[in-house]
């Protein structure tokens, strides 16, 4: 067990920070590659719309129930071994799809239940990654330094991400799923590998201990928290859950395509982009905020600009304007996240930042799995048009409760200001 120095300049902050970037930009790889090849997969496997948005929805419903008990566990044992386990796990469910592609051949289980099956054990490891990512930054950082290596966290794990779209799009168009799903599989065993080199065992230096029971009452005791996972459920939503699943489906409808790549490929690329700007967003504003005092502030021109983008979706319909509109939501995502996330550590008990975590990625993850469910039949009701303005609607909500319930509230013992530079 360590026990590290909570300086930006320390050297054991550092050395933690390293090994969760390398872990997390490794399982962000699988995670990418899910969105350009699952949305796709309907006419290969014969199911509907809604199946995919199920199969889709799986692994965040799953980190829904999971990531809460999750926290308890990072909080109670550390951090080490829970991750690495949740890292194996992001392993091999890819090597499920691959199952799953060849199902109908298996006497038991179905492709959609395959599918289902490995989208659940990814949701499981992922619990403990996401989790613990944050708790682990949490324990070894103060107010002065948090959204810096809060930024450099999420950051590496948002570069993953898109590093997965480029091989989920391209992979698939010049090999075949089975390949790109392969591809990401071991990408993910390699996450657990490094992690299990690296990764030091942190934990908080505590006595007592919040139980799960006790979190209604520590969320109602400050409302700040609530709003925080309110925001974090609309960006999810409409980011994770409405636009990386359909972005395949605008590209085919608009016929958007790029040197001779399908919309699969094409989405995967254009996915790629904003993700990429979403990650440089992140480290840039993560580290900005703690000059900050009043973290929040940040995220509104965040989320006007998220707002923004949805609406260039909705009216430019080309090329240009789908680039254009992934840079904008990729400005408004990372704007938002290491503030809120750094905000959140700032103001959480000791004892609690694990579970706490955990509830602020169950809002998100509730944001992630009801958005593919919603996102597919309602494009195919009312319109993508329709569905995107309903999006750019719910971001100016999340700006609102912002304004309102955030900007101006914050403790002085969490408002001080960084000057380690």
């Amino acid at each position: 067990m360590v026990s590290l120095p909570a300086r930006a300049d320390d050297p054991g902050v550092r050395s933690v920070a390293a090994s969760l970037v390398a872990g997390v930009f490794l399982g962000g790889v699988g995670g990418g590659v899910a969105f350009p090849t699952l949305p796709t997969l309907g006419p290969l496997i014969g199911v509907s719309p809604l199946v995919v948005g199920v199969i889709l929805a799986a692994n965040r419903a799953t980190r829904l129930v999971l990531s809460t008990p999750a926290g308890q566990v990072l909080d109670r044992f550390g951090t080490r071994r829970p991750m690495i386990a949740g890292l194996f796990l992001q392993g091999l469910a890819p090597f499920g799809y691959v199952l799953g592609l060849y199902a109908d051949r298996l006497p038991v289980v179905g492709p959609a239940e395959t599918f289902v099956l490995a989208r659940v054990l990814w949701g499981v490891g992922s619990a403990f990654v996401f989790v613990g990512a944050f708790a682990t930054i949490t324990w070894v950082t103060t107010s002065d330094n948090r959204g810096r290596w809060v930024g450099y966290m999420r950051g590496g794990q948002s570069l993953g991400f898109p590093t997965g779209l480029v091989v989920g799009g391209v992979v698939t168009d010049a090999a075949g799923y089975a390949v790109a799903f392969g591809v990401a599989g071991c990408a993910g065993l390699l996450a657990a590998i490094v992690a299990a080199a690296v990764l030091p065992d942190v934990r908080p230096a505590v006595e007592g201990r919040t139980g799960l029971r006790d979190l209604p009452r520590v969320l109602g005791e400050d409302t700040r928290v609530l709003v925080v996972c309110a925001v974090n459920f609309v960006v999810r939503f409409v980011f994770g859950g409405v636009l990386l699943s359909t972005v395949v489906i605008y590209a085919g409808e608009n016929g958007v395509r790029l040197a001779g790549l399908t919309e699969t490929g094409v989405s995967g690329l254009v996915m790629a982009v904003g993700v990429v700007v979403s990650a440089v967003t992140t480290v840039v504003v993560g580290r900005y905020s703690d000059r900050l005092a009043d973290r929040s502030r940040v995220t509104l021109p965040g989320l006007a600009a998220l707002g923004v983008g949805f609406l260039v979706l909705a009216f430019v319909p080309t090329l240009a304007g789908l680039l254009a509109a992934l840079v904008l939501v990729g400005v408004g995502v990372g704007a938002t996240n290491p503030p809120l996330l750094a905000y959140l550590g700032d103001i959480s008990p000791a004892d609690g930042v694990g579970k706490l975590g955990g509830v602020y990625n169950v809002f998100g993850d509730l944001g992630t799995t009801v958005g593919p469910v919603v996102a597919l039949p309602l494009a195919a009701a009312v319109g993508l048009r329709v569905e995107y303005l309903v999006c750019a609607s719910l971001v100016v909500l999340a700006g609102t409760l912002v304004a309102r319930r955030l900007v101006g509230r914050v403790d002085p013992a969490a408002a001080s200001v960084a000057d380690d530079d």
